[in-house]
């Protein structure tokens, strides 16, 4: 287990790097270390302390130093790919989704995969006891989603309360952002929000561990299958690097590796297999062009 001086000198450095001048950092098409981004949705330290097995599988297998990057929130991890401060981004379905409409070069390659399939869902949650106790409760109160751009922790259950029950977030409830999916799930348990959504995979980590108290929290509904989080790498690397790169994660077969993405293995996909967000999009009518 990394001692916290560890962790904290690793978040630091991480955050220093991210927004020091792009010339300063450019590193050619094939560098020395690569910097591989995980999505800050959940707590930093825990992220990079977890991820110390990815760290040493990449480096052996690619016989390069890796640098493991979590940044403060879901757009500057779309700023740091777009200006090319990391070369391998694990995103979350929709933050892939700004990120190419703002980085077109950016490739996803392989998909997670859990329980034998590369989509997972969104679970709407409520306080047990609470004044939320179905779909329609919500109306007129808070209601907690994680980072603006999150697909579980905001797109998909917005649009699942819109199609389901007809509740528009800009008029019919209040929403918060709490940033994380356990802050939303923290947050509901202790009333704090009547109601929030995030991640079902997540949501089950996080009782498993004892963060989250499955007696005070309730689940109201499910949203359709998503397309589960991408790998993703900077297109303009040389295409040794990006086969050798691609080849580490599409072979990956370590559980204790795999755990740091929740996911069981990974598979080959494409950009294809994320339209059905940017039509998710389209139904809450959010402008891709003008998110952060």
């Amino acid at each position: 287990m990394l001692k916290r001086r560890t962790l904290n000198t690793a978040l630091a450095s991480a955050a220093l790097a991210l927004f020091v001048p792009h010339a300063a950092l450019a590193q050619g098409a094939n560098p020395a270390r690569l910097r591989v981004a995980l999505l800050p949705d959940e707590n930093a330290s825990t992220l990079i302390q977890n991820a110390q097995p990815l760290k040493q599988y990449l480096e052996r297998t690619l016989k390069k130093e890796v640098e493991i990057v979590v940044t403060t929130d879901y757009s500057s991890m779309i700023e740091a790919m777009r200006f090319g401060r990391i070369e391998v981004a694990y995103f979350g379905p929709f933050s892939y989704v700004l990120a190419k409409s703002k980085a077109p070069d950016i490739e996803p390659f392989a998909v997670g995969v859990e329980r034998g399939s590369p989509t997972y869902q969104s679970v709407l949650i409520a306080t047990a006891g609470g004044p939320v106790a179905k779909l329609d409760d919500v109306r007129g109160k808070p209601f907690g989603f994680g980072d603006q751009a999150s697909t579980s922790s905001h797109l998909a259950p917005r649009a699942h309360l819109l199609k389901k029950v007809g509740l528009d977030g800009e008029k019919d409830y209040r929403p918060v952002h709490l940033g994380t999916h356990d802050a939303v799930a923290r947050a509901v348990q202790a009333g704090q929000v009547p109601a929030g959504a995030l991640s079902k995979p997540i949501l089950d980590n996080l009782v498993k561990r004892g963060t989250v108290d499955a007696s005070k929290i309730v689940q109201l509904d499910l949203t359709a299958a998503i397309p589960n989080y991408p790998i993703v790498v900077q297109g303009k690397l040389a295409p040794e690097l990006k086969q050798a790169i691609k080849k580490a994660f599409l072979e990956m077969n370590d559980k204790e590796v795999l755990k740091s993405f929740r996911v069981e293995s990974f598979a080959a996909t494409d950009d294809r297999a994320y339209d059905v967000l940017r039509d998710t999009a389209g139904v809450l009518k959010l402008d891709l062009a003008r998110m952060k």
